[in-house]
């Protein structure tokens, strides 16, 4: 008895310094920090009645004319140097990239094969998926399947149809869920090469389950708080982060998959055909020489699993806050219906991947629509050997210290755009982006860590706004939010409630 008691205050003993440690860390280097709380850090409310970007901004906000490079930042209970000068910024991500080239996530490959994805790899692991998935997102690839989203669009514009029967006042629609059904069909079918039918049928499995993966935790704050703050120790702990029905569902999907393509040698115009020819490689040379092995089940599914999370959620969203603000500027939104009608009468009048890619008004409002309302909430990466920060010989990254880029500040840092709250398409005219470092504008990230699917992101988007504002006008009604309000349970920006709109026939 005596013995156990002589442990537990021996334990609570190194909890105690482990934290006062942690929570002077950087006071004790003199680099400012606000005073963190002993279990939240500085994300008090996190997940609970505080959107994420709403505790990154307000952080950015207290120290931005202070002059610091970096200011110490606690992600729970791991300690994080929180960029503030975007030249550093810039270094990270781009010139020394080497040295920033992991971004230290939790995953656990063998035991939760889901997290396995290029998203969260990090090393040698990270180069390879990155060298080997690369080719399936080339220009050639996107046109590969172009006519599979075109094609869904069109089934689009016939539900909306459907909804907004006729000219004469239109209907109120809740825009943010109809978006939602577009890109999940869309992901849907070019992961799987399943007609999911969502825009018809809203409560699909995929539906459910994406929405499952970026709201919920297979464990409880405390778990979860533990996995965010020691990613390492969790995985050798053999952790899992995927809720065990997301796990099954997506597992079992990918192998059926599979195992039928192979037995019936069915070939689509798909990410899953790249992938499992990917698979069937085994080991084959790049085009650097570099030898690599092909991908097993686990990767696969991994892959697939990430490319729909993202592909659907952020394409979605980025849909809706367009239409949001095209709702409110009908004069921008004007001007785009009459861009996209003199590009697509210079092609035949044909949505064509030519004709998408001419549609450079519609380029600007997408950039705007993802400065304005940037999905992700912050890039992160990890530093691998100690970093002085070139002209400033006290502010040390230390090795395996994580770094915080709050790319949604800078978005709204009124010394790179003025007049940030502003909707304003013309922030991104060839002469503006021309002029502007390009890492003032994240929401794909930057470097050769940036968003591997950044082209297929922007083409479904482009040609769902395309098909939606040349068939479609938009305006506020009674029942238009203004402003938004945000959920505090999501990692991505995801508004509370739909988001209704007046939509009438043009």
């Amino acid at each position: 008895m005596l013995l156990l008691i002589y442990l537990l205050i021996a334990i609570s003993a190194l909890v105690a310094y482990f934290l006062h440690y942690n929570m002077n860390y950087w006071k004790s280097r003199g680099i400012p920090q606000d005073p963190p709380h002993p279990f939240y850090g500085n994300m008090v409310g996190f997940r609970k009645n505080r959107v994420l970007h709403e505790i990154i901004e307000e952080y950015y906000i207290k120290f931005r004319k202070t002059g610091h490079p970096f200011v110490g930042f606690n992600f729970l209970q791991r300690r994080s140097a929180f960029i503030m000068d975007i030249k550093l910024a810039k270094n990270i991500l781009i010139k020394d990239f080497t040295n920033f080239a992991d971004r230290g996530q939790f995953h656990n490959e063998r035991d939760d094969p889901l997290t396995g994805h290029l998203f969260n790899l990090d090393g040698k692991r990270w180069k390879e998926m990155r060298q080997k998935l690369s080719p399936t997102f080339t220009s050639g690839k996107m046109k590969f399947m172009f006519p599979t989203v075109i094609k869904v669009s069109e089934e689009f514009v016939k539900v909306m149809l459907e909804e907004v029967p006729d000219k004469t006042g239109g209907a109120i629609i809740e825009v943010k869920d109809l978006m939602a059904r577009f890109t999940t069909d869309v992901i849907g079918t070019c992961s799987f090469g399943i007609e999911c039918n969502t825009l018809r049928n809203p409560k699909t499995d995929f539906r459910i389950m994406a929405n499952k993966s970026l709201t919920e935790m297979r464990h409880g704050r405390v778990l979860s708080a533990f996995q965010f703050s020691f990613p390492n120790l969790a995985r050798k702990l053999g952790m899992r982060q995927v809720p065990e029905d997301v796990h099954q569902f997506f597992m079992s999907l990918v192998k059926e998959t599979i195992a039928l393509r192979e037995k019936e040698n069915i070939k689509r115009n798909d990410f899953m055909q790249m992938l499992i020819e990917l698979k069937q490689k085994g080991s084959f040379t790049m085009d650097n020489g570099e030898v690599v092995t092909g991908l097993d089940v686990g990767e696969l599914a991994a892959q697939v699993f990430v490319f729909y999370l993202a592909g659907f959620e952020t394409s979605s969203s980025t849909m809706t806050y367009a239409l949001y603000e095209l709702a409110q500027h009908t004069d921008i939104q004007d001007r785009l219906r009459e861009d996209i009608r003199d590009v697509l009468q210079q092609h035949d009048g044909k949505l064509t991947y030519e004709s998408i890619k001419a549609m450079r008004y519609l380029d600007q409002i997408i950039s705007e629509t993802l400065r304005l309302y940037t999905i992700v909430p912050f890039l992160v990466r990890q530093a691998l050997n100690d970093y002085v920060v070139p002209g400033h010989s006290k502010y040390v990254i230390e090795k395996g210290m994580q770094v915080i880029l709050p790319a949604p500040a800078y978005h709204r840092d009124e010394d790179f755009y003025p007049d940030p709250e502003k909707f304003d398409p013309e922030r991104f005219s060839p002469e503006q982006v021309a002029a502007r470092d390009s890492v003032e504008w994240l929401p794909f990230g930057d470097g050769p860590r940036n968003c591997v699917g950044m082209r297929f992101g922007q083409m479904q988007t482009r040609i769902g706004l395309a098909q939606l504002i040349r068939n479609f006008k938009f305006t506020v009604c009674n029942r238009t939010e203004i402003p938004l309000k945000y959920d505090p349970m999501s990692f991505v920006l995801a508004s509370v409630g739909g988001i209704h709109l007046r939509v009438e026939r043009v």
